[in-house]
């Protein structure tokens, strides 16, 4: 008896207590089909430890992205949500203005036949995210990395993580990936000279591992890779340049880099959860926010190629969508097997739930379903998927306003009113035989188009989805079609009046943001995510102050210095509130200040500035600007 009683007691014990798996949700940004060694098609990239996750679980040959651009897709892991639900569909959460709901437009350009819907700019609050499911579960939640569904009050914080770094709403690394950043509060480690972001991120994200080892966590790492800007550690470079072969539509040194940096990040996470003896008891999810990216120039050649696939980011054709996927879910997964089952970003939210046996919120609705048959081995017989982009863009392989469906073998698009006198126009292609969708079997399978439409049409009233509709204004003079899927260079557009001789401004310059004077008062508006008011202080030298009256929403920003031929110093400081206040920062510099840097914090209010003034040691050097 007594030895039963020591055994009960010893299980009861924490040593003993049955912890809750952790989660690590991997995405890559931008990051194609082809552009890691899962599946055979490239020669050129090198991706050893997402060989060595992809190990440990399954990979899925058949895995989509939600869309073909960023910010639908992030919504859409988050909230378990399609992009035609909640109206995100293009990447604009970066941009000052708040928009909460989706608009139609009465009228489109006379050479286009569809109207496309005008989308929101923010991830509303009111979606229950996975973060604030599992932080309600008992998890810590953290996000590291590329966020860009909106800064406050729609950034990560207020989406259910305990924790944001670096708290960027931009669409890709500040400034660049080799420090030193542009971010507003965040800044590289000084000890380490022109570190590489995804290493400072990966370090972060092993500090909260390390943190929260003793309790489950929920640890969102974004990468900022393989995004824009392209730019990467020069040794890498170098490196593969020597390896580059002029035949092989996969030959930028600069992107092979980048991809080998953010290979590198994701085995120090392996790492992490190996020391921690955490692996056994963690789900890991890697998988990437759309296809590769084929319209930039990097190299004197596109970033990348997603061949065999047609197209990329920005295009509905598989290189858009077809993104690399692989689970790990010990005690679920067979190590090192492979599924053809079709999954989909809005499939994740769901199936942890499922998997991890929390039940969701009463009413709570997903447009994904749980993939945990098919993380057991098993198939998903029937499952159909969708991606709804009703968007023109210019890339290569573009398509106007479009919605697709996957089932089985068989892709469907419908392009809205892109037919005859407004009608839908369709591609239907049969993956299996057709991976590079060349062979448009539509008008040889009317009954297969009319039952895949059918589907697209219930799930296009289902989501409550804002459609195009045929444009009024079109006029077929102005119509070419044979432009369609060719990539056209950007619209030339008026440039931006710069107020550099705006006298009311006293010198100073504002960027990535509006300013004017009226009655005393400097108001900045339409303010992006680096908005700065600069000017030319090479007069002042030395130990200084830069002080100002402002009035602005509460927030972190920064007062850069620019010395001549030196890199950018930083000296962070904190608005209080939506009141008038004064703000002194020091300047602790020992030679000429140079350009100095005012940056404001991203808000759609305008900000008021009454005065700025720099005071330099150095001689005393005054420069007051009353506006």
């Amino acid at each position: 008896m007594k030895r039963l009683l020591l055994c009960l007691c010893a299980l009861s014990s924490p040593l003993f207590a049955v912890t809750k798996p952790n989660v690590l949700f991997i995405l890559a940004d931008d990051l194609g089909w082809s552009d890691t060694t899962l599946y055979g098609t490239t020669k050129f990239y090198k991706t050893p430890n997402i060989e060595r996750l992809a190990k440990r679980g399954v990979t899925f040959t058949r895995a989509y992205s939600a869309s073909p651009l960023c910010s639908p897709t992030r919504s859409a892991i988050l909230t378990g949500l399609s992009p035609a639900r909640t109206g995100i569909t293009i990447p604009n959460c970066h941009m000052p203005q708040v928009v909460l709901e989706t608009t139609l437009p009465k009228r489109a350009a006379p050479n286009q036949k569809a109207i496309q819907p005008t989308p929101p700019t923010r991830l509303k609050t009111e979606y229950r995210t996975l973060a604030e499911t599992l932080h309600e579960a008992g998890y810590a939640t953290g996000h590291f990395g590329k966020w860009h569904l909106g800064p406050a009050p729609f950034s990560p914080l207020q989406q259910g993580f305990d924790v944001d770094v670096p708290h960027h709403p931009g669409p890709g690394p500040a400034g660049s990936y080799i420090a030193p950043w542009k971010f507003a509060d965040f800044d590289a480690d000084p000890d380490v000279p022109d570190q590489h972001i995804e290493d400072r991120m990966a370090k972060e994200a092993v500090a909260f591992m390390e943190k929260h080892r003793d309790e489950p966590f929920y640890l969102n790492y974004w990468m900022f890779s393989v995004h824009a800007p392209f730019d990467a550690k020069q040794a890498l470079i170098d490196k593969h340049r020597a390896r580059v072969n002029p035949a092989d539509p996969q030959r930028s040194p600069t992107y092979a880099a980048m991809v080998e940096s953010m290979d590198d990040a994701i085995g120090t996470l392996l790492d992490t959860l190996d020391r921690l003896k955490l692996a056994d008891n963690t789900v890991i999810i890697f998988t990437s926010d759309n296809g590769g990216n084929m319209y930039n120039n990097v190299d004197d050649t596109t970033p990348t190629s997603n061949a065999p696939l047609r197209g990329g980011k920005a295009s509905m054709f598989e290189g858009g969508t077809r993104v690399p996927g692989s689970i790990v879910w010990p005690g679920i997964t067979t190590a090192d097997t492979r599924s053809q089952a079709l999954v989909q970003s809005e499939d994740f939210y769901p199936t942890l739930l499922e998997g991890l046996k929390i039940k969701p919120a009463p009413e709570q609705h997903f447009d994904g379903s749980s993939i945990l048959p098919a993380l057991k081995g098993g198939d998903l017989p029937g499952k159909a998927i969708f991606q709804y982009f009703p968007h023109y863009t210019v890339v290569p392989d573009w398509l106007p306003p479009a919605v697709s469906v996957h089932r089985g073998d068989w892709k469907l698009i419908r392009i809205f009113h892109g037919g005859e006198k407004g009608a839908h126009r369709y591609l239907l292609f049969n993956l299996k035989d057709d991976p590079g969708e060349k062979t448009n079997l539509a008008a040889q399978k009317p009954e297969l188009v009319a039952e895949l439409d059918a589907l697209i049409e219930t799930f296009l009233k289902d989501t409550h989805a804002v459609v195009p509709v045929a444009n009024p204004a079109f006029d077929p003079k102005q119509y070419h079609p044979e432009l369609e899927g060719k990539q056209q260079p950007k619209a030339k557009t008026k440039a931006k009046a710069k107020d550099d001789d705006n006298p009311a401004l006293q010198g100073w310059k504002a960027r990535e943001c509006k300013a004017t004077v009226k009655d005393g008062i400097l108001r900045v508006t339409n303010i992006g995510f680096e908005c700065f008011l600069g000017f030319s202080a090479g007069k002042h030298s030395g130990p200084s102050t830069a002080t100002f009256r402002i009035k602005a929403k509460p927030g972190t920003s920064h007062f850069d210095w620019v010395p001549s031929g030196g890199k950018a110093q930083r000296v962070v400081f904190t608005l209080k509130g939506d009141d008038w206040q004064e703000i002194t920062v020091q300047l602790p510099t020992t030679g000429p200040l140079g350009i100095v840097r005012l940056y404001l914090p991203m808000q759609e209010q305008p900000v008021e500035i009454d005065w700025i003034e720099l005071h330099s040691a150095d001689g005393g050097k005054v420069t007051r600007t009353e506006f």
